[in-house]
Formats: C-alpha cells, structure tokens, sequence
C-alpha cells in the first residue's frame, strides 16, 4: 500500500501543480480586448478569430520572449508555460472568424487593392482567400485601424517579423496603398 501511495505522490509531483485557474478563466481579458466572438472592437487590437494555431502560439512565444512588443501582451505572456501556449493558442483558434467590417469596398477600390494583393503576391502566403495557414495569420476580416498600424510597422521596420517577409514587400508600398489594403482587407 506504501508503495502504491508512493507511486501516487510522485506521478502527481511529476505531473506539476494544477493551474490555479481554468482556461476559460484565465483567457477572459485576452478575450475582453481581442473579442469572444472573434471579432476585436478595441481600437487597434487584432481580432482573433479564424487564426491559426500555429500562427497564435509563435505570436504568444515572441510576447513571452520580448520579441515582440506590445507592453499588455509583454506582461500577459510573461508568466505562460510552453503548454500554457499551446492551450492558449489552441483555444483562441476556435474562435469563429470575424466578419467583415462595415459595407463591402467600393468597386474601384477593390479594383485598386486586388491589383495590390496580386502584384505583391498576398495570397502566395495568406492564402488564396486571404484566410492564413499554420503560421501565416488570417488577413481578410481584420480590424481596418489594425491593418493599417500592421502594414505601416513593417514598411518603417518598426514591426519586424519572425520572417523578413513582411517588411520586404511593405517597402514596395505607398501610404495610399497601405489605406487601400486595409480598408479592402478588413471588408472581405
């Protein structure tokens, strides 16, 4: 019977304390800036809704990590285990994709930004419908003021990414393509 009760204490030692919140608990505030039902109406927070999980769990590494900066991020994430993570990540993925905002882009203003998603090859990465694949986010719906903080950040390499990507194609463009972009992506 010792032994058994030995063997209990140390697979429970092994396994770690139990998180002193559930999931559903300790995701509520990034949920309250990031939307619940997927879409941000925060002010230049991205909605989360529709992104994959691969592409969360790196973006929740480089906040731990200090890669990438944004000081609520920084601090949320700087007490997440690896599984923490991936628990994170793997949650938010389920969040629903959010819709477009607003009504749909004028024609010649799609006209002008399809031009862009096709010269500067967005949907090579993005996706075909601009929906993102493992670590590659989710574009299309996206929160119009976040669009363009995003695309700014990588044209002044304010913002740099896990991959140079990003900043490489944003150099090739103006302020009013980066408006069009947004402004078209976010109502798709």
């Amino acid at each position: 019977m010792r032994r058994l009760l030995l063997a209990f204490a140390l697979l429970a030692c092994a396994a770690g304390p139990a998180p002193a919140e559930p999931l559903g608990e300790r995701l509520a505030p990034c949920l309250a800036c990031h939307g619940a039902d997927g879409r941000s109406e925060t002010p230049d927070v991205p909605s989360l809704g529709g992104q994959p999980a691969d592409y969360l769990i790196t973006q929740l590494y480089q906040f731990r990590e200090n890669q990438r900066t944004a000081p609520p991020m920084n601090e949320m994430a700087a007490g997440l285990s690896d599984d923490d993570l991936r628990a994170f990540a793997d949650e938010i993925a389920k969040l629903p994709p959010p819709a477009p905002g607003g009504a749909g882009p004028e024609a010649a203003l799609a006209e002008r930004a399809r031009g862009l998603v096709g010269r500067h090859q967005c949907n090579s990465c993005h996706g075909a419908d601009l929906a993102g694949r493992e670590t590659i986010p989710r574009i299309r719906g996206q929160r119009e003021d976040y669009l363009l903080k995003a695309l700014a950040g990588y044209k002044s390499n304010a913002r740099p990414g896990y991959d140079p990507a990003m900043n490489e194609v944003a150099q090739g463009l103006s302020e009013a393509d980066i408006r069009d972009l947004a402004a078209y992506l976010s109502r798709t």
